[in-house]
């Protein structure tokens, strides 16, 4: 096997090894030849999707399009919810750049040590199709379904049921894992209690796994709080709130964040009997990525 295949082939080394053969030849010259030749720098392109694809995957991304269009079209709300990536809080290096005067960088940590920190902090965020408009609670406690849900709850009562009120149903758009995982008991423990609040029934669409790049939130509202916040160190939580808050588009894309410091243990066991209570109905093409939860006294 040629030893090519586990060389760094870059410019300066194949001139090098050309030159080593009795081919004198400078770095520019050999990119120049590699153009000519039909060659240029290539990243890895994330296109195979593995034995992780379902046979129902399309029809559930059919559901998902179909239904939403449907309650859109109704004037319900269709919300897409997501964790963020955790982020540790103090005076750490937070990546892209960010213009200052020249010479005068933003000073930081060397090393990001958890012990030099404020915590972790933990954004969930929900993004409003409908309306173009974001809500993220900034948790200082465990990523479970309980923070998830309490931070819908949160989003409904602040921008919510103000423009929804009247509605009839609430859809979720969700990935298939994490603290909104389709298979989390506790994740339909806490939206039964949600939907028993709201008074609505709650249509949950999961993302079949391996897919959550599809989902919404990622590049509707995730995407620009991280361009937002570039280069800023997130020194405490209310910086990281007032950062998120701050994010807009062209679009008009509005967000409002919020800093939540409840405690939200890791770990509760939900018991057979308990899930009994949970008013579920399946829906979809697939059993067990898409629900509905009926309120116990609508």
């Amino acid at each position: 096997m040629s030893p090519l295949c586990w060389t760094s082939k870059s410019t300066a080394k194949l001139a090098e090894e050309l030159t080593a053969q009795g081919h004198p030849v400078g770095s520019r010259t050999v990119s120049r030849l590699l153009g000519v030749l039909g060659y240029s720098l290539q990243a890895n392109q994330k296109t195979l999707e593995g034995r992780s694809s379902n046979p129902d995957r399309n029809a559930q991304f059919e559901f998902i399009n179909d239904t939403a269009t449907q309650r859109l079209a109704e004037g319900d709300p269709v919300i897409s919810v997501d964790t963020k990536k955790k982020e540790l809080v103090g005076n750490f290096r937070n990546g892209g750049k960010e213009y200052q005067p020249k010479g005068a960088p933003i000073s930081v940590q060397v090393h990001d040590f958890i012990t030099d920190s404020l915590g972790r902090a933990t954004p969930y965020g929900i993004y409003d199709i409908g309306t173009n408009t974001g809500w993220v609670s900034v948790g200082t406690d465990h990523d479970t379904a309980s923070f998830a849900v309490a931070s819908i709850r949160r989003w409904w009562r602040s921008m919510g049921e103000p423009v929804y009120g009247k509605a009839k149903t609430l859809t979720i758009t969700a990935d298939c894992g994490g603290s909104n995982g389709a298979r989390l008991r506790l994740w339909k423990i806490e939206l039964q209690a949600l939907a028993n609040d709201i008074g609505k029934p709650i249509t949950v669409c999961h993302f079949p796994p391996g897919t959550s790049k599809w989902n919404r939130i990622e590049h509707r509202l995730f995407s620009h709080i991280t361009m937002n916040w570039r280069g800023k160190p997130l020194v405490t939580h209310e910086v990281m709130v007032s950062l998120i808050a701050a994010t807009t588009t062209k679009t008009g894309l509005k967000v409002r964040s919020e800093l939540d410091r409840s405690p939200y243990p890791a770990g509760r066991k939900i018991k057979n009997r308990e899930m009994k209570e949970v008013n579920l109905t399946m829906v979809g093409p697939h059993l067990g990525w898409a629900y509905t939860i009926s309120p116990h006294c609508p």
